[in-house]
């Protein structure tokens, strides 16, 4: 029986999605499912939301709540994270309000800026608590990372561990659909490759029956429909930088402004209304996840309360059933640059499509990628090095060097606000942070 282990289990709504998914494979219908978290209330919500997910499925696993993480993970086969280090609050709470006191504004936070530091200096030492538990409990796991700051995260866990890892996002599933979309063919329809880091990956190939998809792009912006609206807000963002770059990137506009120097500038406040900027998003995005929650915990007390079922984008579940049937697969995953790049430096966790079997997540290899592209994704993986340094020494100099050469909050603090900022902060988180020398 295949042991799949969630970590952070309490959240619910991402965790039922993967648990859906998971479990309408025929092969993985009667898995050991295993929930954790140290959070008693979502646990519990999180066994009720399993139990309704499978009758819907009448799949037929064996559910297990674990408090105790040692005992969840013990001869686990997969194991799934998806846990926030510190939560909304403190932890999201204190990386947006510090730095806005400071003059710096911030989208998402979660993955580059100020904002991604601190969240990865919180939880790289959890994750490699757990991948510590791994080499003793089930040495042969895989582990599959949905945590952000991906790169982040990933590079530590490779730096430090020898459990196998695989990093896990969607942007490149829904960008895909996006532009499908935008240029009105079926999103089915659309082959493409993707490679780069995580978040800042571009689509190397666009096309619809062999036909390049990118003059159709070019056209779209001319045209009344543009920019286009996702959600709440548009897309300008990142057309912009297709318009500068020639190719289109992976992760949203509202992510991308603050990947960048260009967009989020006290200095020019007419930026934020020319490309729609969403400022303190993340903060709005978590308040409703957290009322989510709570609907959805109260709906779920009532057993006559149905679940909805409705397959992902995600690719955990590809992965698993890949592996356990050997039935191959394709999926974008982040894997160690061991040569499959070119031109990032070596080791960087990169994304790229990946063929899966019996043999495990074989990454497939890119080559060079053009070269500006290369050179914008090095702004980040700057930051991203020093930050897993810091981690992993534990010397706080790395994350005053993170800090300043991050392009966004460079183009915005003087170097002394930088370092005054970083101390604020790494007060404000206490006991969230391992002592820094």
């Amino acid at each position: 029986m295949t042991r799949i282990v969630f970590l952070g289990a309490g959240s619910v709504v991402f965790a039922k999605h993967l648990l859906s998914d998971i479990l309408a494979f025929p092969a993985l219908a009667d898995a050991n499912i295993v929930l954790h978290d140290i959070d008693a209330e979502r646990l519990r919500t999180s066994e009720i939301v399993a139990a309704k997910v499978a009758r819907a499925l009448n799949a037929y696993p064996e559910i297990q709540v674990q408090a105790d993480r040692r005992a969840a993970l013990d001869g686990a086969d997969f194991a799934i994270a998806m846990i926030q280090v510190a939560g909304y609050k403190p932890g999201t709470v204190i990386d947006f309000e510090i730095p806005k006191k400071y003059g710096l504004r911030q989208t998402i936070a979660d993955t580059l800026g100020i904002g991604g530091i601190m969240r990865a200096l919180r939880t790289i030492p959890v994750l490699l608590d757990m991948t510590r538990d791994m080499e003793e409990l089930c040495p042969d796991v895989t582990f599959l990372n949905y945590v952000n700051p991906m790169v982040m995260n990933c590079w530590a866990i490779s730096r430090a561990s020898n459990i196998h890892t695989v990093g896990l996002c969607h942007s490149v599933p829904y960008t895909a659909m996006d532009l499908a979309h935008d240029v009105g063919v079926p999103p089915a329809e659309v082959d493409y490759l993707v490679a780069g880091i995580n978040h800042m990956a571009f689509f190397l190939k666009l096309e619809h029956k062999g036909q390049d998809l990118y003059p159709r792009l070019r056209e779209f912006m001319q045209s009344e429909k543009f920019p286009p609206k996702r959600g709440r807000m548009t897309d300008h963002v990142r057309y912009e930088m297709f318009k500068r770059l020639g190719y289109f990137v992976t992760e949203s506009s509202e992510h991308f402004s603050e990947y960048v120097p260009w967009f989020i500038k006290s200095t020019h406040p007419e930026l934020i209304d020319r490309f729609d900027i969403p400022l303190d998003e993340y903060m709005r995005r978590c308040e409703e996840n957290i009322a989510e929650w709570e609907t959805t915990r109260h709906a779920m007390q009532d057993p006559n309360t149905p679940v909805e079922i409705e397959r992902s984008v995600e690719f955990g579940s590809h992965i698993i059933n890949a592996m356990v049937t050997g039935e191959p697969t394709r999926i974008y995953g982040n894997m160690p640059n061991f040569g499959i790049i070119d031109n990032l430096p070596y080791g960087v966790p990169v994304e790229v499509p990946c063929l899966v079997d019996k043999n495990g997540i074989q990454p497939i290899h890119i080559g060079a990628l053009p070269p500006h592209l290369a050179a914008l994704m090095q702004t980040n993986i700057n930051v991203q090095a020093l930050t897993v340094e810091a981690a992993l020494t534990r010397k706080r100099e790395y994350i005053y060097h993170a800090a300043m050469l991050d392009p966004h909050t460079a183009a915005e603090l003087t170097l002394d606000e930088i370092w005054a900022m970083v101390d604020e902060l790494i007060a404000a988180h206490g006991d969230w942070l391992p002592e820094y020398h």
